[in-house]
C-alpha cells in the first residue's frame, strides 16, 4: 500500500468505493463515511495480510481490492464482536 503512490485524497475516493462495495456484499448498512473508514483501514489491514503471504497489490485497483477484501474482514469482524457482546 505504501507504493500504491495514490495520495490522500485518491485513497479516500477509492476508500469510498471499497467500503461502498463492501457494505453491498456484505449488507451491513452503513453511512458514507464509515465506508471510506472501513475501506482505507480494510485496505491497511488486507495489505498486511496479503504481505505476509507474499502477495503485494499496487496501483489503484490493487488499492481497490485490498480495501474490499480488508472492509469484509472489518465488516465480519464487527458481527462477531456484536454478537458476542
Amino acid at each position: 500500500m505504501h507504493n500504491a503512490q495514490i495520495g490522500w485524497i485518491g485513497a479516500i475516493i477509492i476508500g469510498g468505493f471499497a467500503g461502498w462495495f463492501a457494505e453491498m456484499f456484505m449488507g451491513s448498512g452503513t453511512g458514507i463515511i464509515t465506508n471510506i473508514i472501513l475501506g482505507i483501514v480494510g485496505a491497511a489491514v488486507a495489505s498486511w495480510l496479503l504481505g505476509l503471504f507474499g502477495v503485494a497489490l499496487g496501483g489503484w485497483l490493487g488499492y481497490l481490492i485490498a480495501g474490499f477484501i480488508g472492509a469484509c474482514i472489518l465488516i465480519a469482524l464487527w458481527r462477531l464482536v456484536r454478537r458476542s457482546a
